[in-house]
């Protein structure tokens, strides 16, 4: 099924984008921001695709998209950059506007910030040298001591938000990487990662959907500012 990769890309991307131009909320207002800061965020993630895609680390199967490759990627890869992050945005913002006081304590927010550091220090020290954990938890850990100084205010909100995202992505994520089809359409070489899957996404994922969501919410925020 040449079209699953393409389909799981636009059924993500259909409503949050229909919904954006509800009147009231009209989310699409914010349209500069959210581009630009897709745009940048996407840019280093397909840097980093492509190397890995190059390198083994990952591939694609191509029983699952399109015969269009651009620096090795399908280009339903390419749009997976802007479809997913949009639609969590998407998330993130309406969790704003109809719960606007559903807010995480600063200090417990950042208690919750530090822990996770703290956790992940460790297993990056040990596992470093495979490829996706390294890279992935470095970027991670980058960001959230960067946003213990700057971005604590996103985070309140961010960390509820998240963990409503993390529903659609285990089932996106979750048929990518092969539930419920006889094979994954995004494959991972497990001696560069941890070994370790919920059902049949990697641990690093949830690592790595965090730092390019919260990437974008951190930009967009920045920018909102400048408008």
């Amino acid at each position: 099924m040449i079209y699953l990769y393409l389909l799981l890309n636009l059924g993500s991307l259909s409503i949050p984008l229909l919904y954006s131009f509800e009147k009231n909320m009209r989310f699409i207002k914010h349209w500069k921001a959210v581009l630009l800061s897709l745009t940048i965020v996407a840019t280093v993630f397909l840097i980093w695709d492509a190397i890995f895609t190059q390198n083994g680390v990952w591939g694609f199967n191509p029983d699952y998209h399109l015969p269009y490759l651009l620096f090795g990627m399908p280009i339903e890869e390419w749009m997976f950059f802007f479809c997913i992050p949009y639609a969590s945005i998407f998330i993130h913002y309406s969790l704003e506007y109809f719960k606007p006081k559903l807010l995480i304590p600063s200090k417990i927010t950042r208690a919750i910030t530090i822990t996770i550091i703290v956790i992940l220090i460790p297993i990056l020290i040990y596992n470093f040298g495979k490829a996706y954990t390294t890279v992935n938890y470095l970027f991670l850990i980058a960001l959230l001591i960067i946003s213990l100084f700057y971005g604590i205010e996103h985070l309140r909100r961010f960390y509820i938000a998240f963990l409503i995202i993390l529903i659609p992505f285990f089932i996106v994520n979750g048929v990518l990487t092969g539930t419920g089809l006889e094979e994954p359409v995004v494959w991972y070489n497990n001696d560069e990662n941890l070994g370790i899957r919920l059902v049949t996404i990697p641990i690093e994922d949830i690592g790595y959907a965090f730092t390019m969501l919260f990437g974008n919410i951190f930009l967009i925020e920045m920018f909102k500012k400048k408008d």
